[in-house]
This record gives structure tokens, sequence and C-alpha cells, in this order.
């Protein structure tokens, strides 16, 4: 059986060393550790050459998923945010076949008909995603959303942050059972309290990763996933070898993924 395609959000190897080394240097370790794709990081880009790091991505046979921190509804306004044309022709020119921006203020306002004649224009993908915000990391939002994206219809695909749910005490298991049909990417992380008090992304242990087992069986099967927690140590390629392994197990028939 194919393995579901894994992808590393290049935020996992810490916003520090990503911009000091640029994020065409983890093509390689990607490449070697068996992930199908990678995940460019807008808010980390440096002086990367979008054209340059397509043709090494493509060179290696690895797809491309962009990511920006815009999103895509904004507060009081009816049409789509006016970045997601920017946020589209940048991921174009990354090679990305998807574009991850977060869900914004959506209300039954909203212009989907505006939002189809901007995706209409592009060949890239949209997956929107809960962020930790309260008006963009709750279940409500997103149903009423992907209820009028069906209605139009929409190419549009929800990215599941099975971590960014607790951040409004959101259960991850109810919004896997109400919104696992729209989702086309599936952000992996566990989240512990640090000491500061505040929520963090750590990696998973054997008890998440039986927990996502259990979301991605409301999903399609072999659904893309994503690393995006720390995979820091003196090994990344080991690292990142073992986790797109461990990812890649999820939903599988044989429930072999009780290590990392």
């Amino acid at each position: 059986m194919n393995k579901p395609p894994v992808s590393i959000s290049l935020s996992s190897y810490g916003a520090d060393l990503v911009r000091q080394r640029g994020q065409g240097s983890f093509i390689d370790i990607l490449a070697a550790a068996g992930a199908t794709r990678i995940e460019w990081r807008e808010e980390l880009l440096t002086a990367e050459d979008p054209r340059q790091l397509a043709d090494a991505t493509r060179a290696q046979g690895l797809e491309s998923v962009y990511s920006s921190p815009m999103e895509l509804w904004l507060a009081g306004q009816s049409r789509p945010n006016p970045e997601l044309i920017s946020a589209l022709h940048s991921a174009q020119a990354f090679g990305a076949k998807w574009l991850k921006v977060s869900l914004g203020y959506f209300t039954d306002t909203c212009d989907l008909q505006a939002l189809n004649q901007v995706l209409s224009k592009s060949a890239v993908q949209l997956l929107v995603e809960n962020d930790q915000t309260l008006h963009g990391g709750r279940i409500e939002p997103f149903q009423r959303f992907f209820a009028k994206v069906e209605q139009h219809p929409l190419p549009i695909k929800m990215t599941f942050d099975i971590g960014n749910w607790h951040w409004q005490d959101q259960p991850a298991a109810n919004a896997a059972r109400l919104l696992g049909r729209h989702v086309g990417y599936v952000h992996c992380k566990a989240v512990a309290r640090r000491a500061d008090g505040k929520l963090g992304a750590i990696p998973p242990t054997a008890s998440d990763l039986q927990l996502w087992e259990q979301l991605l069986r409301h999903m399609a099967r072999g659904v893309m996933r994503a690393a995006e927690y720390p995979l820091q140590g003196e090994d990344l390629l080991q690292l990142t070898t073992e986790h797109v392994a461990a990812l890649a197990r999820l939903g599988q028939p044989r429930l072999e993924n009780t290590h990392v």
C-alpha cells in the first residue's frame, strides 16, 4: 500500500536556525528522510529565490505547500483579504500546489463569490487552517464556512491543526468528527503547558500518536499530514526520518505507530 504523503513544516526546525540557514538548506534533509512534501513558511523567508527553491524541490521529487500567516477574512470586510492574490502568486512562484492561510473573521456576510473569482485565476489550491485565536480557532465558524463552500461549491479544503484547538479549549475529537470530511491537510503537534503558563508545541508521545490515529479515522484515507512541532537535535536527518515514518504510519492498516 502506498504511504500517505508526509510534509514537514520548516518552522519545526526553529525560527532562528531556519532564518540563519535559509529554507532551501532543508530540501535535501527532507528528501533523504522520506518526506514527500515541504512546507515553506512565509514568515521565515529571508533572501530565498522562489524559483531556485522550486527547481531544487522538484529535482528532489518533493512537492510544496506554501504557508502564509494571512487571514482569509478581515474583521468587518465582506470581500476576502486583498493579500490573498499576492499570497497565491507567491505560492505559485515557489512551485507550491497548496496555499495555507488562517480563516480569520468569517461571518455569514462574507462574499464567497468574490473568493471564487480570485481562486479561479490560480492553479493553487487553498487550505484554510484553524489557528489559535478566538475568531479563527473554534469549530463553529468552520462549520459555517464549509457549509457555504459546499453550496457554491469551491475548491477549498481545511488544514486541520490538531494542537491549535487547545488554545480555545476545543476538543480535537469533536472537531474531527464535525469537520473531518473537509480536511485536506493535517498539522500534527502535541501541546503542553510550559513553566510560564503558556501553551507550546512539543513532539508527540505514544499516547499522542494513538489520539491522532483516532482523529484521522474521520478524514479521507491517506490524507496529507505534516509535522509542526520541534524537530531539534544534533542529527536532524535521523530525527526527521523517525518522525516522517511515524506520521506515515498513522491511519495505515497495521497500527504499529507507538514509537517515534
